[in-house]
């Protein structure tokens, strides 16, 4: 597969900038890969299509407030993204428009405490007595193109500076106004450190959401347990290399960044069961197809385990665990839809994402979903 393959044309205004009102009042898709079918109702009916007695499997993974404000000494603003923490106290860092910076050079995270104390002319001394109690990042090592290691000073708890200093890590093609607030900058992100999550979401580490979970509501999860279909949680948190380009023309020489990932004992006798017993096995979502998929074997008996991941799906790959899939509309060009492409097929799911085009769908994390059966 190229990766002209996995093009198609989307108007701008389609990518959707907001939630809806409601988590579960979004649309929802349904195309039925046996007779080529398309649907069109609202997600709060998904509990219509789940096949009877249904394994759904869910990501629990929670995002961490993990953008950053940051303030060079001389008054200058970089935006940061904490990606993991390498070492103990050692962070991985994506920072934009750091080209210039030096090992050694202190940043102050702006947020906070430190909207209070910041100079109203924006370009305070970081070495002051004043700001040397804010918190800040010593860049340590610049190891590869835009990411550095960095240590927070003072130290502290990694969860707790980024709950205290860090925003929604929103993708860029989601667009939000800053606002001045005393001379600092602050996203007007309220809403999104909630509605950026799932409801379920149990296990920090992500810096993206896996966003087909984001539709769930507590009273429709309640109903679809009425409803007898099972649930069962695996973890995978989604880093910058579920999104990053493919920047090859073949698909089998892209190579996918790796992301931490756990299937619980639990979890894997769940499947294995309802395989046996002849059950679907509904993904909620593209990163729970990726742990099902890591951690199968040729037969499809899932082995509960925990790393690294870098699987990279697209067709002809054959599903050994995954029988339908609740999604998202992905970008184009990007290995979630030639995910995608691999479950049901080019053709089907361009036939879809036209369709989707036509009825004004909403696309990507914010955007509508599509349960493929």
């Amino acid at each position: 597969m190229k990766i002209s393959d996995l093009h198609y044309d989307l108007p701008s205004e389609l990518i959707a900038q907001a939630p809806a009102a409601q988590r579960d009042a979004s649309r929802l898709m349904v195309v039925d890969r046996a007779t080529g079918r398309i649907q069109h109702e609202m997600f709060a009916n998904v509990t219509d299509f789940l096949p009877a007695s249904a394994l759904m499997v869910m990501n629990n993974t929670r995002v961490l407030p993990a953008r950053l404000a940051l303030r060079r000494a001389s008054g200058g603003r970089l935006q940061g993204l904490f990606l993991r923490e390498a070492t103990s106290g050692v962070w991985e860092l994506m920072v934009t428009s750091g080209r210039r910076l030096k090992p050694g050079e202190l940043l102050l995270m702006e947020g906070g405490a430190s909207r209070a104390g910041a100079s109203r002319t924006g370009a305070s001394d970081l070495s002051s007595s004043s700001d040397r109690s804010q918190q800040q990042l010593r860049m340590i090592e610049h190891i590869s193109e835009g990411t550095w290691l960095v240590e927070p000073v003072p130290a502290g708890v990694t969860t707790e500076i980024l709950a205290t200093y860090g925003s929604a890590p929103l993708p860029p093609y989601i667009r939000r106004e800053p606002m001045a607030v005393d001379q600092t900058v602050q996203h007007a992100d309220v809403d999104d450190l909630d509605r950026y999550q799932t409801v379920y979401a149990t296990q920090p580490g992500a810096i993206a959401a896996p966003t087909a979970g984001l539709h769930f509501t507590p009273e429709l999860l309640a109903k679809i347990d009425v409803m007898c279909v099972g649930r069962a949680n695996v973890t995978l948190h989604v880093g910058a290399g579920t999104f990053a380009p493919i920047r090859v023309d073949d698909l089998a020489e892209h190579r996918m960044h790796s992301e931490w990932y756990e299937c619980s004992a639990a979890t894997a006798q769940a499947v294995n069961s309802a395989k046996i017993s002849a059950q679907s096995i509904v993904a909620v979502g593209t990163t729970s197809v990726r742990v099902l998929e890591t951690c199968a074997d040729e037969s499809g008996r899932v082995t509960p385990g925990s790393g690294w991941t870098n699987i990279f799906i697209y067709p002809p790959y054959r599903y050994r665990v995954v029988d339908a899939l609740l999604t998202n509309f992905h970008l184009p060009g990007s290995t979630l839809l030639a995910l995608i492409f691999a479950m049901a097929g080019r053709e089907l799911i361009l036939q879809a994402y036209h369709e989707a085009v036509r009825e004004r769908y909403r696309f990507f994390s914010y955007g509508d979903a599509m349960l493929i059966l």
